[in-house]
């Protein structure tokens, strides 16, 4: 039904415009505890082989949704009621802005990707921290990804993802610092790793400051050298962070100006998460993003490391129930194969 939907309405409309209307929708279905609660009985993970912890937070299941779909954490409850393991909101910046220019949202479907040169258009921190104090209706694991502000400095970004944190560390499950974009001007810059110490360092205190010492990721894009992989992983193991995610859009590609997701980033994405797994083994959790489609992309990622996958540009092709569909298809794999728990299953093909 929703592939037929896609074929006939929805490819042939703006992208923004239909993002826009669904982000409405699912806040809208956030704010109905009933309707809510329902979905999330039925659709949400329940199966107890599908639980998995990481940095001491416990996931219902390991497939989430990536950063980028809701911005400033409108509708993450009615996300999770859709079935997400955990849904991770912004890119949230310290100061409101608006993003680059329209068009700005462009979908590639012969190859099922998307092109964004969104710019982190968002409302700001104080916005977002304001949704993420109320009362939660349904359980939902939420981690917030925060940027820089565009007309910030470089040389003023640590200050500026401090600001960031401060408002939103307190509230998120766990915090990503996100340096890999290519739609902020010399936000990439940022990964090189005399410039992501300092950033880090600070963002870092912060976290550690809070109640319950927030989890702190740094996401990356497929596009650094593999030397340059190296040289994060070994810089997230040197100051204690949890974790990397892996990858953001890539760059390289032939289409409008912007980053690129979906099922040409899959390779990419797997490459540079099978050479983390081979840096830093398990004293980091890995979160892999790029090209996931299908639950044979979730299993594929487990097994070379991954102990949580996310997912966007999947869900746009594979419409509302992807999630579900993908927890249930993975439960079933998992005792087809005579295991009791995706733990089994992580890192099964990584070199020891």
């Amino acid at each position: 039904m929703y592939r037929l939907l896609f074929t006939l309405v929805l490819r042939r409309l703006d992208a923004e415009a239909v993002h826009h209307l669904t982000v409405r929708a699912l806040a809208v279905l956030s704010a109905l505890p009933l309707l809510k609660r329902l979905l999330h009985r039925a659709l949400a993970p329940r199966d107890e082989a599908l639980r998995v912890s990481a940095f001491g937070v416990h996931f219902p299941g390991p497939l989430g949704l990536a950063a980028g779909f809701d911005k400033d954490a409108a509708c993450a409850e009615a996300l999770s009621a859709f079935g997400f393991g955990h849904v991770e909101v912004g890119t949230i910046t310290a100061h409101a802005q608006p993003g680059n220019p329209r068009p700005r949202l462009f979908r590639v479907v012969g190859k099922r990707a998307v092109i964004n040169r969104m710019g982190f258009n968002n409302a700001g921190a104080e916005a977002a921290a304001r949704r993420l104090r109320r009362t939660r209706g349904v359980p939902v694991v939420v981690g917030v990804n925060i940027g820089k502000t565009k007309v910030v400095p470089e040389a003023e970004a640590a200050a500026d993802y401090v600001a960031s944190a401060k408002e939103l560390a307190p509230l998120a499950d766990y915090l990503v610092v996100n340096v890999s974009s290519p739609n902020t001007p010399g936000l990439r810059n940022l990964q090189a790793v005399e410039l992501l110490r300092p950033l880090l360092t600070s963002v870092k205190e912060v976290a550690d400051s809070t109640p319950r010492r927030t989890p702190l990721l740094v996401k990356i894009a497929p596009d650094l050298a593999d030397e340059d992989v190296d040289a994060v992983a070994d810089l997230a193991l040197e100051l204690g962070l949890d974790g990397i995610i892996a990858t953001n859009t890539t760059i390289r590609h032939g289409g409008e100006t912007g980053g690129l997701s979906g099922r040409p980033l899959k390779g990419r994405s797997l490459e540079v998460l099978r050479r983390l797994r081979a840096r830093v083994g398990d004293r980091l959790t890995l979160v892999s993003v790029g090209g996931v489609e299908d639950v044979d992309d979730v299993w594929e990622r487990l097994l070379a490391g991954a102990t949580l996958v996310q997912g966007y540009t999947g869900m746009i092709y594979g419409g509302p129930l992807w999630a579900a569909t993908i927890h249930r298809q993975l439960a079933r794999r998992l005792k087809r194969h005579g295991l009791t728990s995706v733990r089994d299953l992580i890192g099964r093909t990584a070199p020891r």
